[in-house]
C-alpha cells in the first residue's frame, strides 16, 4: 500500500475516533487511562534455507514474438538450495483499554510477499488501522454484549491469524492470506454469539505459485528478444493478491459472518464462523511490477486470445472456519466454495499443531533455553471444477491441487526459534497424470 494511501486511510481513522468520542462522553477514570495509552513496538527479521525441486511443463499458449522453434513453460520459479533473507518488519501497537486499538506494520524486502518475485515492491505497508470497541481473538469470550468498527487495512475476519509454520496451505493462499481495506463491524450478542460485517476494496485477483516465492509473470523481462526473466513463472493458482493502493471508485466487497463460541478461563475454546463475501470484478486492475492487469483482465488471458471460460463479472464465496483449543493443541479448519465470474472452485484446509513446554535445563542471559516445540501438520486442497481453454497461457490454473505441510517449530530462547518444514504437491494435470513441486523451508525468526 502506497504513502498516501495510508494517510488517507489513517486521517479517516482519526475522524471516525474523533466522531466517537463527541457523541460520548467518557467516565473520568476511562478520560485518565485514555491520556496514557499502552504503546509496543517490535521488530522481526526472518532468513531461510529453501530446497525447491525443479519443474517445467509445456504452455500451449505461444506468445507474439517468440523466437520460431522456441516454446514457453510453467517452471519451479528458483529450484535449488538458496539461503535468503525474506522479511524484516517493524510495527507499533497502541491500546487505550478495551476501547480504542491502533496498529502499523511496515515489512521491508518481503521477498515472499513480492508479486511478481523480483518486481514489486520491497516496502510494504502491511497493516494500519484503528479499531474502536472490543474485539477478541477467536474462541475469547468477552465480558457480555459490544460492539466495534475497524478501518485501515487488515487482515479478514475468517482467516487463521495463528500460524504455526511459515508456509500456507494452497487454501488459505488462493482465497485470504493477504489484507484487505475498508471497514469492519463486529457485535457481541451476549458472550457466545457474535456477528461480523465488512465493506472493503477487495484484493485483486491474480496468480503466483503457492511455495514461497510467487514467481515472476507479467515482467519487463518477458518483452526482451529472447525473453530473459530473473525468475521463472512457477506452478500457478489463481488467488486474491496484496492491495496495494486504496481504491474507493469501484464497486466495494461486502462481507458478513455469523459466529459461536465456547470457551474457559484455561484456554480452552471452541469457535465456529460462517461467512460470505460478494463484489463485482473490475475490467482491470494495475499491479507493481507486472503489465499483467488483475481480475477480468487477467482471467481474459493476454491480447484476450486464451480466455478462461468467465460468465459474467460476481465473485462470490461462502464458506466456514473453526477454531479448536485445548491446552497446548490448536486445531483451524476452513471450507470454501466460491463463483470466479463463472468459475467455479471449492477449497478445503486443515491444520492441527500441539505446543510442548520442554522442563528448564539450562539458561542463556536469564532466558530459558529451548522453552517450546511445536510440531504442526496441515493438509489442504483446492478443486477447480473448469476447463482451461486449448491454447491456454497457464495450464496450472485449473489443475485440482492438494498439499501436505508438515514441520515443527523449536523454540531457541524468548524471541528467537526455528521451524523446519516440507510442503508435498500432489497435482492432476489434464491428462489425469499426477505431479508434484515439492519445497523444503528452514526458518530461523528473530523478534524483538
Amino acid at each position: 500500500m502506497g504513502t498516501k494511501a495510508m494517510a488517507r486511510l489513517l486521517l479517516a481513522a482519526a475522524l471516525l475516533a474523533g466522531a466517537a468520542g463527541a457523541q460520548e462522553e467518557p467516565p473520568a477514570e476511562a478520560a485518565d487511562a485514555g491520556l496514557h495509552p499502552a504503546l509496543r513496538w517490535g521488530f522481526e527479521a526472518k532468513t531461510h534455507v529453501r530446497r525447491s525441486d525443479g519443474n517445467r511443463f509445456l504452455v500451449p499458449f505461444v506468445p507474439p514474438g517468440l523466437p520460431p522453434g522456441e516454446r514457453a513453460f510453467e517452471e519451479t520459479v528458483n529450484e535449488g538450495t538458496h539461503v535468503e533473507v525474506s522479511l524484516l518488519t517493524l510495527w507499533l501497537d497502541a491500546e487505550w483499554g478495551d476501547a480504542v486499538a491502533a496498529r502499523a506494520k511496515v515489512d521491508f524486502i518481503d521477498l515472499y510477499d513480492r508479486n511478481p518475485t523480483s518486481t514489486d515492491n520491497e516496502i510494504d505497508v502491511d497493516e494500519v488501522w484503528l479499531r474502536l470497541g472490543r474485539d477478541g481473538d477467536p474462541g475469547t469470550l468477552p465480558a457480555g454484549s459490544g460492539a466495534y468498527l475497524k478501518v485501515g487495512k487488515f487482515g479478514k475476519f475468517e482467516r487463521q491469524d495463528d500460524r504455526h509454520l511459515e508456509s500456507y496451505g494452497v487454501v488459505s493462499t488462493a482465497f485470504n492470506r493477504f489484507e484487505d481495506a475498508g471497514i469492519e463491524l463486529g457485535a457481541d450478542l451476549g458472550r457466545h454469539v457474535y456477528l461480523k460485517a465488512s465493506v472493503t476494496q477487495g484484493n485483486p485477483v491474480f496468480l503466483r505459485d503457492p511455495n514461497a516465492l510467487a514467481g515472476d509473470n507479467g515482467t519487463p523481462a518477458l518483452l526482451r528478444d529472447p525473453p530473459d526473466p530473473a525468475l521463472e513463472s512457477g506452478i500457478v493458482i489463481l488467488y486474491d493478491a496484496e492491495v496495494e493502493d486504496l481504491d474507493v471508485d469501484g464497486d466495494p466487497e461486502l462481507g458478513a459472518g455469523l459466529g459461536w463460541r465456547l470457551g474457559n478461563a484455561a484456554g480452552d475454546a471452541v469457535d465456529v464462523l460462517v461467512w460470505g463475501y460478494r463484489r463485482k470484478l473490475a475490467d482491470t486492475v494495475a499491479l507493481e511490477g507486472t503489465f499483467y492487469g488483475g481480475d477480468l483482465d487477467l482471467l481474459d488471458g493476454p491480447f484476450g486470445l486464451a480466455r478462461l471460460p468467465v460468465e459474467g463479472d460476481e465473485k462470490r464465496e461462502v464458506g466456514a472456519s473453526l477454531w479448536l483449543y485445548w491446552r497446548g493443541l490448536s486445531f483451524f479448519g476452513q471450507y470454501v466454495d466460491q463463483d470466479l465470474a463463472g468459475l467455479p472452485r471449492a477449497g478445503l484446509e486443515a491444520e492441527l499443531a500441539w505446543r510442548f513446554e520442554l522442563p528448564l535445563v539450562a539458561a542463556v542471559g536469564g532466558r530459558q533455553l529451548f522453552p517450546a516445540i511445536a510440531p504442526a501438520l496441515r493438509w489442504s486442497r483446492l478443486d477447480n471444477d473448469f476447463r482451461n481453454p486449448p491454447n491456454a497461457v497457464a495450464p496450472s490454473l485449473a489443475w485440482d491441487w492438494e498439499k501436505i505441510d508438515y514441520g515443527v517449530r523449536l523454540s531457541i530462547v524468548q524471541g528467537v526459534d526455528v521451524t523446519l518444514e516440507y510442503a508435498a504437491h500432489d497435482f492432476v494435470l489434464a491428462s489425469g497424470a499426477h505431479r508434484d513441486n515439492d519445497e523444503f523451508l528452514g526458518t530461523l525468526r528473530w523478534r524483538m
